[in-house]
């Protein structure tokens, strides 16, 4: 199977950065039916956690927030790459981008069983630019 990439949305929630909190918020997504296509949480300095979502339905995720009363971030936008795993299946894609002259400015990548999957940022600046060197 080729890979198949995808424009995708997404938006975060800063939340302290201590036990509970990601739970709090997946748990009102979980109540809310949201599907989550991926989900990302880091450090983000001074006591503060970054949760990142990319849902299947970005207004399911936005009223499933706002009844919980989770402030999420206005919508961005990334791409999810997905396919089989393989080895350098993610060097290949970031070869295409930096063919094009493109800067990734952030990627997590992981694999279940013989699949993979990525998503990819850019600035927003370069998003359109992205789309074409990944093919879409």
């Amino acid at each position: 199977m080729a890979d198949t990439v995808r424009r995708v949305e997404y938006c975060y929630v800063t939340v302290p950065d201590r036990p509970g909190e990601g739970r709090k918020v997946l748990s009102a997504l979980k109540d809310g039916r949201v599907n989550l296509l991926a989900y990302l949480g880091f450090p983000s300095g001074s006591g503060q956690s970054q949760m990142d979502f990319v849902a299947e339905k970005t207004d399911a995720l936005k009223r499933a927030a706002e009844k919980a009363g989770i402030k999420l971030s206005e919508t961005k936008r990334a791409f999810l790459v997905q396919g089989n795993d393989r080895a350098g299946a993610v060097a290949d894609t970031l070869a295409k981008l930096a063919d094009a002259n493109v800067n990734v400015t952030a990627a997590a990548a992981s694999s279940a069983g013989s699949n993979y999957s990525m998503v990819l940022w850019v600035a927003p600046g370069d998003y359109d630019k992205a789309a074409k060197a990944l093919g879409i």
